[in-house]
């Protein structure tokens, strides 16, 4: 994982709008009409990029330490946590777990930086078990205007590359084993 910078909104762009057309394949909703404000949002300090081999790009997602100005108590709140924001991922990689090596980086660089809480929200059923079988859990419903949102956390923590099944998986997370890699 890395930083982005501006220069990488025009490859974001497209990954963006690769992931767009898989879900429009599938009848799903998607991002194609903020697919360039996403990606244009690399520049902003916020935004990392998951790449293969230092070259492709594989996926992004936005870490910051406010929350949505709903849906969380004033506890939950003043507790140290990171949001994620705008994960996005290349169909093409769907095999290797990509947005699950993200989230997992996600839990791990929130430890290191002593927050207590990885947090998301989603609006769909489908990513709510997806990001479950991530080790989020469903911390309550919240009605929208017009749409249902679902809050999600994990405990920050740790994690252990040794217990990554997977050859690919144990790869990615070389770097875990020396925090001094991980921003």
């Amino acid at each position: 994982m890395r930083p982005a910078t501006a220069a990488d909104a025009p490859a974001l762009t497209t990954m963006i709008l690769n992931r767009c057309r898989w879900q429009e394949d599938r009848g799903l909703p998607s991002w194609r009409g903020s697919a360039e404000n996403i990606a244009g949002q690399a520049g902003d300090g916020d935004m990392w990029l998951l790449e293969k081999d230092g070259q492709h790009l594989v996926g992004c997602t936005t870490v910051q330490s406010a929350a949505p100005p709903w849906g969380w108590t004033e506890q939950e709140l003043a507790e140290p946590a990171d949001y994620l924001y705008t994960t996005c991922t290349d169909p093409a990689y769907r095999a290797h777990k990509p947005g699950t090596l993200i989230a997992w980086w996600a839990v791990h660089r929130a430890a290191l930086h002593g927050k207590q809480w990885v947090r998301r929200g989603c609006f769909h059923p489908e990513l709510v078990r997806y990001y479950q079988a991530q080790r989020f859990r469903l911390i309550r419903e919240v009605q929208r205007t017009t749409k249902r949102a679902y809050l999600m956390a994990c405990p920050a923590g740790p994690v252990n590359a040794e217990t990554i099944t997977g050859a690919l998986l144990r790869a990615d997370f070389r770097h875990l084993r020396s925090p001094g890699h991980v921003r």
